[in-house]
Protein backbone atom coordinates (compact mmCIF):
# COMPACT_ATOMS: atom_id res chain seq x y z
CA UNK A 1 0.00 0.00 0.00
CA UNK A 2 1.56 3.22 -0.61
CA UNK A 3 1.50 6.30 1.06
CA UNK A 4 -0.87 8.24 -1.19
CA UNK A 5 -3.41 5.38 -0.54
CA UNK A 6 -2.56 5.49 3.41
CA UNK A 7 -3.21 9.42 3.16
CA UNK A 8 -6.59 9.19 1.24
CA UNK A 9 -7.60 6.61 3.41
CA UNK A 10 -7.31 8.81 6.97
CA UNK A 11 -8.75 12.03 5.01
CA UNK A 12 -11.30 9.68 3.79
CA UNK A 13 -12.15 8.70 7.43
CA UNK A 14 -11.89 12.19 8.61
CA UNK A 15 -14.62 13.30 6.07
CA UNK A 16 -17.26 10.90 6.09
CA UNK A 17 -16.96 11.41 10.24
CA UNK A 18 -17.21 15.02 10.14
CA UNK A 19 -20.27 14.86 7.26
CA UNK A 20 -22.09 12.47 10.08
CA UNK A 21 -21.47 15.11 12.39
CA UNK A 22 -22.86 17.85 10.24
CA UNK A 23 -19.49 19.54 10.15
CA UNK A 24 -18.50 21.91 7.93
CA UNK A 25 -15.35 20.65 7.56
CA UNK A 26 -16.60 17.74 5.90
CA UNK A 27 -15.76 19.29 2.66
CA UNK A 28 -12.27 20.90 2.89
CA UNK A 29 -11.07 17.06 3.92
CA UNK A 30 -13.38 15.82 1.30
CA UNK A 31 -11.23 17.54 -1.59
CA UNK A 32 -8.10 16.39 -0.48
CA UNK A 33 -9.06 13.29 0.15
CA UNK A 34 -10.75 12.58 -3.44
CA UNK A 35 -7.78 14.22 -4.88
CA UNK A 36 -5.61 11.47 -3.98
CA UNK A 37 -8.28 8.70 -4.45
CA UNK A 38 -8.75 10.36 -8.16
CA UNK A 39 -4.84 9.23 -8.50
CA UNK A 40 -5.01 5.92 -7.12
CA UNK A 41 -7.51 4.36 -9.18
CA UNK A 42 -6.72 6.24 -12.07
CA UNK A 43 -3.61 3.65 -11.95
CA UNK A 44 -6.23 0.88 -11.02
CA UNK A 45 -7.48 1.34 -14.04
CA UNK A 46 -10.95 2.36 -12.93
CA UNK A 47 -11.66 5.74 -15.01
CA UNK A 48 -15.13 5.85 -13.92
CA UNK A 49 -14.29 6.34 -10.45
CA UNK A 50 -10.74 8.57 -11.17
CA UNK A 51 -13.80 10.78 -12.76
CA UNK A 52 -15.95 10.30 -10.04
CA UNK A 53 -13.11 11.72 -7.95
CA UNK A 54 -12.75 15.03 -9.97
CA UNK A 55 -16.58 15.81 -9.89
CA UNK A 56 -16.24 15.36 -6.18
CA UNK A 57 -13.78 18.06 -5.87
CA UNK A 58 -16.90 20.41 -7.51
CA UNK A 59 -19.30 18.94 -5.43
CA UNK A 60 -17.38 19.16 -2.11
CA UNK A 61 -17.02 22.92 -2.83
CA UNK A 62 -20.66 23.37 -4.14
CA UNK A 63 -21.80 21.32 -0.34
CA UNK A 64 -19.21 23.97 1.24
CA UNK A 65 -20.52 26.98 -0.27
CA UNK A 66 -24.32 25.58 0.61
CA UNK A 67 -23.55 24.23 4.24
CA UNK A 68 -21.63 27.67 5.40
CA UNK A 69 -24.88 29.38 4.16
CA UNK A 70 -27.44 26.98 5.73
CA UNK A 71 -25.21 28.25 9.15
CA UNK A 72 -24.85 31.30 8.68
CA UNK A 73 -28.16 31.69 7.63
CA UNK A 74 -30.22 29.32 10.92
CA UNK A 75 -26.84 28.76 13.14
CA UNK A 76 -27.32 24.91 11.91
CA UNK A 77 -26.80 22.48 9.16
CA UNK A 78 -30.26 21.48 9.32
CA UNK A 79 -31.44 18.22 6.79
CA UNK A 80 -34.54 17.38 5.13
CA UNK A 81 -36.18 14.69 3.41
CA UNK A 82 -37.13 13.97 0.08
CA UNK A 83 -40.25 13.88 -1.10
CA UNK A 84 -41.95 10.20 -2.26
CA UNK A 85 -41.56 11.43 -6.05
CA UNK A 86 -38.16 12.93 -6.06
CA UNK A 87 -36.61 9.97 -4.76
CA UNK A 88 -38.19 7.98 -7.25
CA UNK A 89 -36.47 10.35 -9.68
CA UNK A 90 -33.42 10.31 -8.11
CA UNK A 91 -33.69 6.56 -8.32
CA UNK A 92 -34.80 6.40 -11.99
CA UNK A 93 -31.52 8.58 -12.56
CA UNK A 94 -29.35 6.60 -11.21
CA UNK A 95 -30.29 3.70 -13.33
CA UNK A 96 -29.87 5.43 -16.16
CA UNK A 97 -26.62 7.01 -16.27
CA UNK A 98 -25.52 3.64 -14.79
CA UNK A 99 -26.63 1.79 -17.91
CA UNK A 100 -25.67 4.78 -20.32
CA UNK A 101 -22.05 5.61 -18.57
CA UNK A 102 -21.23 1.62 -18.21
CA UNK A 103 -21.77 1.25 -21.54
CA UNK A 104 -19.72 3.86 -22.67
CA UNK A 105 -16.66 2.58 -20.54
CA UNK A 106 -17.17 -0.91 -21.60
CA UNK A 107 -17.14 -0.13 -25.53
CA UNK A 108 -14.76 3.16 -25.51
CA UNK A 109 -12.00 1.73 -22.92
CA UNK A 110 -10.06 -0.89 -21.00
CA UNK A 111 -12.06 -0.34 -18.24
CA UNK A 112 -11.78 -2.93 -14.99
CA UNK A 113 -15.72 -4.09 -14.35
CA UNK A 114 -17.11 -1.24 -16.22
CA UNK A 115 -20.80 -1.66 -15.57
CA UNK A 116 -20.23 -1.77 -11.72
CA UNK A 117 -17.75 0.88 -11.50
CA UNK A 118 -20.37 2.55 -13.01
CA UNK A 119 -23.28 1.67 -11.16
CA UNK A 120 -21.23 3.22 -8.30
CA UNK A 121 -20.32 5.92 -9.72
CA UNK A 122 -23.98 7.28 -10.77
CA UNK A 123 -25.17 6.04 -7.25
CA UNK A 124 -22.16 8.51 -5.75
CA UNK A 125 -22.78 11.88 -7.82
CA UNK A 126 -26.53 11.43 -6.39
CA UNK A 127 -25.70 10.41 -2.92
CA UNK A 128 -23.04 13.14 -2.59
CA UNK A 129 -25.33 16.13 -4.51
CA UNK A 130 -28.31 14.97 -2.07
CA UNK A 131 -25.48 15.12 0.82
CA UNK A 132 -24.51 18.89 -0.46
CA UNK A 133 -28.09 19.65 -0.36
CA UNK A 134 -28.68 18.30 3.00
CA UNK A 135 -31.40 15.57 2.36
CA UNK A 136 -31.06 12.37 4.80
CA UNK A 137 -31.04 9.83 1.88
CA UNK A 138 -27.87 10.49 0.41
CA UNK A 139 -27.34 8.17 3.61
CA UNK A 140 -28.56 5.26 1.95
CA UNK A 141 -27.02 5.82 -0.81
CA UNK A 142 -23.90 5.81 0.53
CA UNK A 143 -24.46 2.88 2.43
CA UNK A 144 -25.12 1.19 -1.04
CA UNK A 145 -22.36 2.47 -2.75
CA UNK A 146 -19.99 1.17 0.04
CA UNK A 147 -21.53 -2.09 0.16
CA UNK A 148 -20.85 -2.31 -3.62
CA UNK A 149 -17.17 -0.57 -3.26
CA UNK A 150 -16.35 -3.15 -0.77
CA UNK A 151 -16.26 -6.78 -3.03
CA UNK A 152 -14.92 -4.26 -5.66
CA UNK A 153 -11.97 -2.99 -4.39
CA UNK A 154 -11.11 -6.37 -2.90
CA UNK A 155 -11.54 -7.91 -6.80
CA UNK A 156 -8.85 -5.14 -7.66
CA UNK A 157 -6.51 -5.77 -4.81
CA UNK A 158 -6.80 -2.45 -2.95
CA UNK A 159 -7.36 -3.87 0.41
CA UNK A 160 -6.84 -0.45 2.30
CA UNK A 161 -9.63 0.80 0.15
CA UNK A 162 -11.71 -2.29 0.71
CA UNK A 163 -11.23 -1.57 4.26
CA UNK A 164 -11.83 1.85 3.85
CA UNK A 165 -15.26 1.38 2.65
CA UNK A 166 -16.38 -1.03 5.39
CA UNK A 167 -14.88 2.29 7.83
CA UNK A 168 -16.97 3.77 5.78
CA UNK A 169 -19.75 1.73 5.59
CA UNK A 170 -19.97 2.04 9.71
CA UNK A 171 -19.98 5.75 9.74
CA UNK A 172 -22.78 5.57 7.23
CA UNK A 173 -25.22 3.76 9.22
CA UNK A 174 -24.02 6.11 11.89
CA UNK A 175 -25.16 9.09 9.53
CA UNK A 176 -28.17 8.31 8.54
CA UNK A 177 -29.34 7.40 12.44
CA UNK A 178 -27.91 11.29 13.57
CA UNK A 179 -29.31 13.01 10.43
CA UNK A 180 -32.88 11.05 10.74
CA UNK A 181 -32.95 12.17 14.64
CA UNK A 182 -31.34 15.98 13.18
CA UNK A 183 -34.58 15.75 10.55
Amino acid sequence: MSALEWIATLLGIACVALAAWRSVWTFPTGIASVALLGVVVFEARLYSDALLQLFFVAANIYGWLNWADARRATGAVRVTHLTATARAAWLGGILVVAVLWGAGMHRFTDASYPWWDAAIAAASVAAQVLMARRRVENWWLWIAVDLASIPLYIAKGLMLFAVLYLIYLVLAVAGLLAWRRAA
